[in-house]
Order: structure tokens, then C-alpha cells, then sequence
């Protein structure tokens, strides 16, 4: 009867090892990416400024205006399609197109 070495064990845990540690590095690496995003401390400006200039474009055109009596409507903002609703504090307003989306309050 033939005996089996027990030394490649070791060689198969640090081979397991070895592999995990490469696989964790790949996920870590490849975390973000390279199509335009905005990463770090600028994003909430961005973000902000997005949303400031399509607010100012929303309270600019004459087809966002609320209807007489409407509680909801609609309208186009640029590329982005915005719906208000009526709240207790103004007019709730989101606006979205493909891959993103605005929201903010007006005071009527």
C-alpha cells in the first residue's frame, strides 16, 4: 500500500490564499469607473449645481406652470421629464431622465 504525502496541503492553502487575496484585489480595483461619474469631495457640488440649473429651468418655462386647479402635472426640462405634485409646503417637483434624477421644493 501506497502512502500519500501530506506536504502539498500547505502548498494548496497558500495556492487558496494566494487566489483570495487576488480576487479581493481585482474587486477593490475595479471599484468606480470610467464612464463621466463624478467621484470624491466634488460630487455633492455637481450634484447641487444639477440641480440648481434644473430648477432655474423648471421655474423659467412657461410650460411647467401649474394648471388652474391641477394637484399633479408635467412637463420637459431639457433632457429631463419633470412631475410636481402639490404638498403642504409648495410644489414637490422631481425630475429624471436616463441615469439621473433631481428633486426640490417651490413655494408658489
Amino acid at each position: 500500500m501506497r502512502r500519500f504525502s501530506t506536504g502539498s496541503f500547505p502548498r494548496m492553502r497558500l495556492a487558496t490564499q494566494g487566489a483570495i487575496v487576488a480576487l479581493l484585489a481585482l474587486l477593490v480595483s475595479g471599484c468606480g469607473g470610467s464612464d463621466g461619474e463624478t467621484t470624491g469631495a466634488s460630487a455633492p457640488e455637481s450634484a447641487a449645481a444639477v440641480t440648481r440649473q434644473v430648477r432655474a429651468d423648471w421655474e423659467r418655462n412657461p410650460a411647467c406652470r401649474r394648471p388652474p386647479g391641477a394637484s399633479r402635472w408635467g412637463c420637459s426640462v431639457g433632457s429631463y421629464r419633470c412631475q410636481a405634485v402639490v404638498v403642504d409646503r409648495g410644489w414637490s417637483v422631481s425630475c429624471s431622465r436616463p441615469g439621473n434624477s433631481v428633486a426640490f421644493t417651490v413655494r408658489p
